[in-house]
């Protein structure tokens, strides 16, 4: 009694093995051959893309790589053309300053001598109307000394 107990209450593999084998049956008779068709779809797919597909895609990818390539270059030769243009214009617009500047400078050293020039001459010109000053006080001086004796 307890044996047959035991078996009915807790040794659950033969109801277990019993659902396995239903559940493999059912699985291979509605399921069938599908999965080997999809493989074989699949592989189909697969060798027709090789054969066919990709070569096709490989030479439009070359012969698109090949223009894309040309125009790249087109385009990089026109940049490097107008980058030496802008750098002739630049370089010449850079002349032009410096020479603004020397002439500038030669300007203003020019400038700079000249008032030199009239500086010596203001102060000549004032050295002699002091000493034509000191004079002419001095004169100034001994007139007066002979009214003063009187």
């Amino acid at each position: 009694d307890v044996g047959e107990i035991y078996s009915r209450l807790l040794d659950h593999r033969p109801v277990i093995q019993g659902e396995i084998r239903y559940f493999v049956k059912e699985f291979e008779e509605k399921r069938g051959l599908r999965e080997l068709r999809v493989l074989e779809n699949l592989k189909n797919t697969v060798f027709e893309t090789n054969e066919h597909v990709l070569p096709k895609c490989e030479q439009a990818m070359r012969n698109n790589l090949d223009e894309t390539i040309k125009r790249l270059q087109a385009a990089n030769d026109m940049i490097h053309r107008l980058q030496e243009k802008e750098y002739e214009a630049r370089k010449l617009q850079a002349d032009k300053v410096m020479a603004r500047e020397e002439k500038c400078i030669a300007h203003w050293e020019e400038f700079m001598k000249e008032q030199q020039n009239k500086r010596a001459e203001v102060d000549e010109e004032h050295q002699k109307a002091m000493e034509h000053l000191t004079e002419q006080y001095a004169e100034m001086e001994k007139e007066l000394a002979k009214y003063v004796s009187f």
